[in-house]
């Protein structure tokens, strides 16, 4: 069963320690810790906005803001990738924005539009399209029956601290 917990919560271990934080006192909150056989909190007390700064999400996002404003982001991200059911849609709008090459890495993968059952794929316009495209702009292609985009983007592309800004069949 999940619990949803309305303001601030500490969970050590998958263990919750100390629930609305937010409303407690520092002292309050060290004494339900000492409860717990846990160390009290160095220094000042944590706040909800502090904890908030403090996740890995958080400095991954302000990294990657251009905006300076942390309200109101402006994301640089570090790679694209699409598959042949969205990445014809997707460059097509770019060309007629004006694209004259793909700005950072760009991987195009087929994995939706092939049919292994009956011998060949489907929509192999879409492949051509983006073989063609990945030569022209500056792609990474990869080729039918050969990664789906999730196992691609994870094995080829994810690291630590990166942004990845892909669309997939659910996400058009």
């Amino acid at each position: 069963m999940v619990n949803v917990s309305k303001k601030g919560a500490f969970v050590i271990r998958g263990r919750l320690v100390v629930e609305d934080a937010d409303r407690l006192s520092p002292e309050e909150i060290n004494k339900r810790l000492a409860a717990a056989g846990l160390a009290p909190l160095p220094g000042e007390p944590i706040t909800a906005e502090k904890a908030r700064r403090g996740t890995l999400a958080h400095r991954i996002l302000m990294a990657h803001n251009t905006s300076g404003d942390p309200l109101n982001l402006k994301l640089r991200v570090d790679s694209l990738a699409s598959h042949d059911i969205t990445y014809v849609g997707i460059i097509q709008t770019a060309r007629a924005g004006g694209l004259k090459e793909f700005p950072l890495p760009y991987v195009l993968t087929n994995c939706h539009n092939s049919l292994c059952a009956v011998g060949g794929t489907i929509n192999e316009d879409d492949h051509v399209f983006g073989l063609s495209a990945a030569r022209k702009y500056g792609g990474i292609y990869v080729p039918a029956h050969q990664a789906v985009i999730h196992q691609y983007v994870r094995e080829m592309m994810a690291g630590c601290g990166r942004v990845i800004m892909a669309s997939d069949s659910h996400t058009r």
